[in-house]
């Protein structure tokens, strides 16, 4: 490891206690209480709390430990994590194989579409089991629940503007703080009934497993609410890298998070009347404000961490064309990852209070909970397996063993929290049916639009061979906005079609981000001369950058492109969807790709352009 990096792993890992490890780290919240809550939970007895307890032990260490934080960190795509990086470095593996391709990106599409139910789920279930803890320093606020969790839930969303970087620094030393509380609240209660340590043993799961099959199933859709957020240790790796995400879950938080269930395991025993909420019953009376406010806290920053991974997976489904070019705010100079979209930001909120007010408890959002994430970790080893088969290396063979344990856990997770459907279980499917078919709708829909545009060999070719001598010239620069940098654009030609006229220059220019920063002004654009007073001008822009076209044509200046800015037309192009097919069954789905299309920002409202100087020309797109 470089010096500079050795420099700053401290700090790497401090800011992914903060938000790779929020969201698992509140699971001690809601996780082992739900185990035991009536009238669907086990009955609390010491030959349940034991298996119930090694299952938590074992689950966390095979699925989060091995699977996580040693096996999938390191199938990266260009050290990016997510379900969608995985979906990408797959589909590179099988895109030889149509039907195969098909099958992983209906998974991988699916799993984006679950995280949004999850990203709804987590704020109200988190904040929730938190505020809940007032109920037991006063048993008479209960009623004030829902009111302090809409309140805070709001106040959350509305900061989401101003990001998260003013306070990310807080966001690391609150969790330290967080998890050592777990820790110190778990040793006082493992130290009064020692002998709940021998709960880590795996007798105890599978005996309870064999001797007791209904029960085991009842248990396993608890046991896996302490794996809620692993899959922030992926989808964050990007952000981290895998050194700072492997030593804090490792050195802090699994030992942590473990000392804490433990814990909450002894308090049971001795007194079962504390299974309504084991947590904060844990802490004696005079810290039970304390902890409620340090419990707030801690599910406030796993709530941003779960914002923050729905505005990352909406920009990487932007980019990969499964959503509509949508304007990206970032927050940070210094992360990447700090990003705000408005519309996801307000459209959370409304799902998020509704959420809250329809539940209205922690224990009736747990099976929701459930089903969102399962389906998520279940998909995620699905794609990590073909990735495994697919890759050409014979050593990574290995895994595969590992893969068929990780599958086996999991199914039975997944079946045992899709039974809660009707219990809750309905919202995050419903949740991800209509992202699915967002996604899934803009995608084709771009396809097919992309197959028209390649059908014309003006657009599809780079040779510029039109013989433009005979066409009547106009004084002043014109400038045709372009997907790719190759073709003509189709403004261009609608304006020669239906006008009949070139400018004496035609400046013709495609925008491209780069994943730095900032772009120096050496490496900002490309300038191609091509005759008849034709330039192709390519721009670059960092991520943290708004494009500035003004710019960019000043720079062209200096390059020998002689441009009056104040004596330039700007031609955009936007397509309008026409079915030229049958309805059919389906049909509706050309109308929301249609209604999509027409309602996503336009090439003059993303760049700035003047508004007196922009000349939109529309073209019908048959689909």
């Amino acid at each position: 490891m470089s010096e500079t990096h050795s420099q700053r792993l401290p700090t790497l890992m401090l800011g992914a206690l903060g938000v790779v490890f929020g969201d698992i780290g509140t699971s001690p919240l809601y996780a082992f209480k739900e185990a035991f809550a009536q009238p669907h939970g086990l009955a609390l007895t010491p030959d349940k709390v034991f298996p119930v307890l090694s299952m938590m032990f074992w689950a966390i260490t095979l699925i989060v430990s091995i699977k996580y934080v040693l096996v999938i960190l390191r199938f990266d795509n260009r050290g990016e994590g997510g379900v969608l990086a995985l979906l990408t470095n797959v589909l590179s593996l099988v895109r030889d194989r149509p039907r195969l391709t098909w099958f992983v990106s209906v998974l991988g599409i699916f799993a984006a579409a679950l995280f949004y139910g999850d990203a709804v789920i987590t704020p109200a279930i988190s904040v929730l089991s938190a505020v809940e803890g007032i109920t037991v320093a006063a048993p008479s606020l209960a009623s004030y629940i829902v009111p302090i969790a809409l309140v805070i839930l709001v106040g959350l969303f509305m900061l989401q503007r101003s990001g998260t970087a003013s306070v990310g620094a807080l966001f690391g030393p609150v969790m330290v703080v967080w998890f050592l509380t777990l820790a110190i609240l778990g040793i006082a209660s493992i130290i009064q009934t020692p002998e709940i340590v021998a709960a880590i043993n795996p007798r105890h799961a599978l005996t309870f497993a064999f001797e007791h099959p209904g029960w085991t199933f009842i248990a396993l859709s608890a046991v896996f609410l302490t794996l809620t957020g692993a899959e922030a240790l992926y989808a964050d790796l990007g952000h981290f890298g895998v050194r700072p995400i492997q030593i804090g879950w490792f050195a802090l938080v699994f030992p942590c998070l473990m000392l804490n269930y433990l814990g909450q395991g002894a308090l049971v025993l001795r007194d079962p009347s504390a299974a309504r909420n084991p947590f904060f019953l844990l802490a004696p009376d005079f810290l039970l404000v304390p902890l409620v406010i340090l419990a707030t806290l801690a599910t406030v920053i796993a709530s941003q961490a779960t914002i923050s991974g729905a505005f990352s997976v909406t920009q990487q489904a932007s980019r990969l064309n499964y959503l509509p070019r949508l304007k990206v705010l970032y927050t940070s100079d210094v992360s990447q990852g700090q990003i705000y979209i408005p519309i996801v930001n307000w459209m959370l909120l409304v799902a998020v209070l509704a959420l809250v007010i329809s539940f209205g408890s922690s224990t009736k959002l747990a099976a929701a909970y459930g089903v969102a994430v399962s389906g998520d970790l279940l998909i995620g080893s699905l794609l990590l397996t073909v990735a495994v088969l697919m890759t050409p290396s014979r050593r990574i063979k290995f895994l595969l063993p590992l893969m068929a344990v990780f599958l086996v856990l999991e199914i039975c997770f997944f079946a045992a929290n899709i039974s809660k459907v009707f219990e809750g279980g309905w919202f995050p499917l419903m949740v991800a049916s209509i992202m699915f078919t967002v996604l899934t709708t803009w995608r084709r829909g771009m396809e097919i639009m992309r197959a028209r545009k390649e059908a014309s060999p003006r657009v599809a070719s780079d040779d510029l061979d039109l013989d433009l001598s005979d066409i009547t010239r106009v004084p002043g620069v014109a400038v045709f906005f372009s997907s790719t940098r190759t073709g003509y654009p189709a403004s261009f030609l609608h304006n020669l079609k239906h006008n009949k006229v070139v400018h004496e220059q035609t400046v013709f220019m495609s925008i491209e981000f780069d994943d730095v920063p900032r772009v120096l002004d050496d490496e900002r654009i490309e300038l191609q001369r091509r005759e008849g007073g034709i330039y192709r001008l390519v721009g670059h822009f960092g991520y943290r950058e708004d494009p500035d076209i003004r710019r960019l044509l000043k720079l062209a200046r200096r390059k020998g492109l002689e441009i009056d800015l104040e004596d330039t037309s700007y031609f955009t192009s936007k397509p309008v969807i026409v079915s030229v097919s049958r309805r059919g069954v389906f049909g509706w789905r050309r109308s929301l790709f249609g209604w999509m299309m027409q309602n996503s920002p336009t090439a003059a409202s993303y760049f700035r352009l003047p508004p007196n100087r922009v000349i939109e020309l529309g073209s019908q797109v048959a689909v």
